[in-house]
């Protein structure tokens, strides 16, 4: 299966249920589960902001569905989303997501973009 990482709070938000979009900087093809990777690097002036501490890093935390991809056309539109992905720099992709759910915590080395995990 895929997995893609993210930092933290970010991986946290996915797996609880309260992101529902992922914002990059580039479109993916891929349609369907994979996991949520929480990187070893975390945004920490999020994680202070969002009032969250002491989360798992460096492990698959949990899985997801991507079900498909928006194009922000401008930041208008972008901006309108927020409460769904808490994202502050405009990018032009978001990857709507469903189904964000915990697993118990698998250590394992983060890659860039989707990759496959064994």
């Amino acid at each position: 299966m895929k997995a893609l990482s993210l930092k933290q709070p970010w991986a946290e938000l996915i797996v609880s249920g309260k992101k529902t979009i992922e914002t990059r900087k580039w479109k993916t093809n891929f349609r369907g589960e994979f996991f949520i990777h929480a990187s070893k690097n975390s945004d920490l002036k999020y994680c202070e902001e969002m009032n969250l501490k002491n989360l798992i890093t460096g492990c698959l935390i949990g899985k997801c569905e991507l079900i498909d991809v928006k194009e922000y056309k401008n930041k208008e539109d972008f901006n309108k989303d927020y409460k769904k992905h808490f994202a502050k720099t405009f990018v032009r992709y978001g990857f709507i997501l469903k189904n964000g759910q915990k697993i118990k915590p698998i250590p394992l080395k983060g890659q860039l973009n989707f990759f496959e995990v064994k």
